[in-house]
């Protein structure tokens, strides 16, 4: 009789177990997600491309008339002083005889007096806007003590004292770099004019080629090129080496011109990737106003446009970054400091909106939102999400409205 009753017990238990199990094999089962928050926070905007440095002003020395070129001596990366002697040419002597080689040269006298009356006004229209802007600036302090213009105004006028500052180095860089090549003109046409050559000592037909006589701000020149090393014969016009201050640098970036129209001069730079821990800080000085056509590695394409970049303090620009160096630059072109922010990867479309799937009490839900500035990470809300939400990131396709999810361990 007890075994009987065993038995049913053992089958009651095993009908039992196979009826609970048809019953859970039914029941909905939650999908695995990974989720996030809906934050709070600084969102910023940027640009990313990739550019390199560059020496501000750059000087090639070229041969001023045809002759025997003496050997240089000077390494890429040899520093020297303004006005040092580089080498001497050799004039030929078909050109100090060529009365076409003296009109010539006469010609480039004239041309490079002009250059110099030109850079001479435009100097002195640079120190009229210098003039002015520190004039503004002045005042700008003042009010901005007082607390009489806003901060975006000060600033303002902070960007307008350094960039006329700027404009004017550039214009002073540029006069002294004119009456240099009006020496050289001037010296070249007294080599070629014929006369007395024959009464003249040997020395006296070495044309000597100097460092131009400018100031820079490291105070000398480093050579970065040297085009023609060995003694040759040499054109008129042919270029020798190359100079530059490698303390006077800035960037150049080329970004998609779609881009370029959102980039305004004054705007945040964050240079990375050149070499060392810490980004560089940079700002933008110039949108150029014209761009170029540029194939890409897919073969697609593009046009693109140059945007230089200055260093704010140039004393914390690393000795070790030199002319043509690789850096990867983030441009600003939007910036806000309490923003309600959710990741891009919770996003998907939904016909013409964008939507995404809020986790209420175990449950998908999906949601439309308005978003607004995206930097490829966070998008900003604008509507449809409130801080602290939770959301499903990378939904997959076994995710849908209403369905049961749980979080990923």
């Amino acid at each position: 009789m007890l075994k009987r009753w065993i038995k049913r017990f053992v089958g009651l238990l095993l009908l039992g177990g196979l009826a609970g199990g048809l019953v859970y094999s039914f029941l909905p089962k939650p999908v695995f997600v990974d989720l996030s928050t809906v934050t709070r926070g600084p969102l910023q905007v940027t640009v990313d491309e990739d550019g390199r440095t560059r020496i501000r002003e750059r000087y090639i020395v070229s041969a001023p008339l045809a002759g025997k070129l003496g050997r240089i001596r000077m390494k890429p990366g040899a520093h020297v002083q303004p006005g040092d002697l580089l080498t001497t040419i050799e004039p030929s002597d078909p050109a100090l005889l060529d009365p076409r080689a003296v009109a010539q040269a006469e010609a480039r006298v004239k041309g490079a007096r002009s250059a110099v009356e030109r850079a001479n006004s435009s100097l002195e229209a640079a120190k009229v806007a210098l003039d002015h802007a520190e004039s503004e600036y002045a005042r700008a302090v003042e009010l901005f003590r007082k607390k009489a213009i806003s901060p975006t105004d000060y600033e303002l006028k902070v960007m307008l004292q350094r960039t006329q500052t700027e404009e004017y180095r550039v214009a002073r860089h540029s006069k002294e770099i004119s009456e240099f090549e009006l020496e050289q003109a001037e010296a070249a046409l007294l080599r070629t004019r014929p006369g007395s050559a024959s009464d003249m000592p040997d020395d006296e037909f070495l044309f000597s080629l100097r460092a131009p006589p400018v100031t820079v701000p490291g105070g000398t020149f480093q050579v970065l090129r040297v085009m023609q090393e060995s003694e040759a014969v040499v054109a008129p016009g042919q270029n020798l080496l190359e100079l530059g201050d490698p303390s006077d640098l800035e960037v150049e970036v080329d970004v998609l011109s779609a881009d370029a129209v959102k980039i305004v001069p004054g705007a945040r730079v964050s240079l990375e990737q050149w070499g060392g821990d810490q980004p560089l800080e940079g700002r933008v000085r110039l949108v150029e106003p014209s761009g170029f056509l540029k194939i890409s590695a897919l073969g697609v394409e593009e046009q693109r446009v140059n945007v230089i970049v200055d260093f704010p303090d140039r004393t914390q620009v690393p000795k070790t970054l030199g002319d043509q160096f690789r850096v990867e630059a983030r441009i600003s072109v939007w910036e806000g400091a309490d923003v309600l922010q959710v990741p891009m990867s919770a996003l998907f479309r939904r016909g013409d909106s964008w939507a995404v799937f809020r986790v209420i009490e175990g449950r998908a839900l999906e949601t439309l939102i308005k978003i607004g500035h995206q930097n490829g990470r966070f998008a900003e809300v604008l509507e449809g999400l409130s801080e602290a939400e939770t959301v499903i990131i990378h939904p997959g396709d076994q995710v849908s409205d209403g369905k049961l999810v749980q979080p990923r361990v």
